[in-house]
């Protein structure tokens, strides 16, 4: 099957790759050069332009865009439209937010073409291990795009699903990183807690490794921790700073529209947010009102 994909990044370059392996063929565009070759010489069709891209595909046309949320994937939407002819489709893949996606998808077929959202997991492994899909959008198109979505899989049956309308696949996806948060701060606090106990000498690269068999907390983040820890367990040179990327805002800003508790999502968000402080000033007042009703000491800067 044809594809058009924009945005050759740490994620898009490598579903290039698996798609040709699985027997596509891919036209590729980025806004700088190198990825294209690099693409190119694993057997994508360069494009010179966007509109070189659209161009090159036989209509009924698929273009997947693979680039950051806001209005980078929202200028190429714009683009694609004046690019495009009826009945072609635009596949959101990267990581907006469910509701710019419900407003692209009326503004998409508003002008007589598809709109597809796809929340994309997978990360840097996806290329051997595939990657999830969960995919918001209308039967048909979904339908037809189906080849392209049991190749980036996982495996052709397994990994990926129409989980519902336009926004649903974003929405889905976005409820994914916010678990994902929780899930990578509960598992940071418990080997911090086992760093900590320094009379037991306990090494946690072995910890992490004999976890990831027959332990009910042995999952794929597991391993990934066992993996930072086998070379450097003491986690030398990495500095404590944690960002986020917007999904997990989002979660937690939908459980409270929705009225339901997620205070393990909410915490893991706010803990990231604690990562980047060099000094924090609440900290600094919660000294001073503890030396104030309790005369507890205050530790001086040197």
């Amino acid at each position: 099957m044809q594809l058009g994909l924009i945005g050759l990044g740490r994620m898009g370059g490598n579903m290039a790759v698996r798609l040709i392996r699985g027997g596509h063929e891919v036209f590729v565009w980025n806004r700088s050069p190198q990825p294209v070759q690099a693409a190119a010489e694993q057997g994508a069709k360069p494009a010179a332009t966007v509109a070189d891209l659209v161009s090159k595909l036989d209509a009924p046309r698929a273009v997947w865009v693979m680039l950051p949320a806001g209005d980078v994937t929202e200028n190429m939407i714009h683009q694609l439209m004046d690019l495009l002819s009826p009945g072609d489709t635009i596949i959101d893949g990267g990581n907006s937010n469910y509701k710019e996606s419900i407003r692209r998808a009326q503004m998409v077929e508003a002008r007589g073409f598809h709109f597809v959202d796809v929340g994309t997991s997978g990360g840097v492994w996806g290329l051997t291990e595939g990657y999830s899909l969960m995919i918001g959008g209308l039967d048909e198109p979904v339908e037809r795009l189906r080849p392209i979505f049991e190749t980036l899989a996982p495996a052709p049956d397994l990994g990926w699903g129409h989980v519902g309308p336009h926004g649903a696949g974003h929405f889905v996806k976005m409820v994914h990183n916010g678990i994902e948060y929780g899930m990578m701060q509960a598992l940071a606090e418990g080997f911090e807690v086992m760093k900590r106990k320094t009379e037991l000498d306990l090494d946690v690269a072995q910890i992490a490794e004999l976890w990831r068999y027959g332990s009910v907390v042995r999952s794929w983040l597991l391993d990934l921790t066992a993996n930072s820890l086998k070379d450097n367990p003491d986690l030398d040179g990495i500095k404590g700073w944690v960002a986020d990327s917007g999904e997990g805002r989002w979660t937690v800003a939908e459980a409270i529209e929705l009225d339901v508790p997620a205070p393990v999502i909410t915490l893991s968000l706010l803990a990231r947010f604690v990562s980047r402080q060099e000094e924090s000033y609440a900290a600094k007042l919660l000294a001073a009102m503890r030396n104030q009703f309790g005369g507890h000491e205050i530790k001086r800067e040197d």
